[in-house]
């Protein structure tokens, strides 16, 4: 079991939200609207995604990496590390 399990209903009803929005965005496009107003959703889009990606981040560390640094050993270490890495592309996006 992952640590987002719990959450997966809540998760997946997020991002058919995000995904509506971004459809919105696409018709904001066709349709030719103001620059701003597409600028504006595409914030909020950005910004429900980051939601999204920092949720699940910390399911991640509550859960699989709680689990691994009780084991210790290589699978803590790597968990660990694997985390990391996933912040630092969060970081960077």
């Amino acid at each position: 079991m992952h640590g987002y399990t719990p959450e997966k209903d809540r998760y997946l009803t997020r991002l058919r939200r995000i995904e509506g929005q971004v459809r919105g965005l696409q018709k904001m496009v066709e349709d030719d609207k103001y620059c701003i107003d597409i600028l504006t959703q595409v914030s909020a889009v950005t910004s429900a995604l980051q939601s999204v990606a920092l949720g699940l981040l910390e399911d991640h560390l509550g859960h699989c990496v709680a689990q691994a640094t009780a084991e210790g050993g290589d699978v803590a270490a790597a968990k660990v590390r694997e985390a990391s890495e996933a912040i630092a592309r969060l970081v960077k996006s």
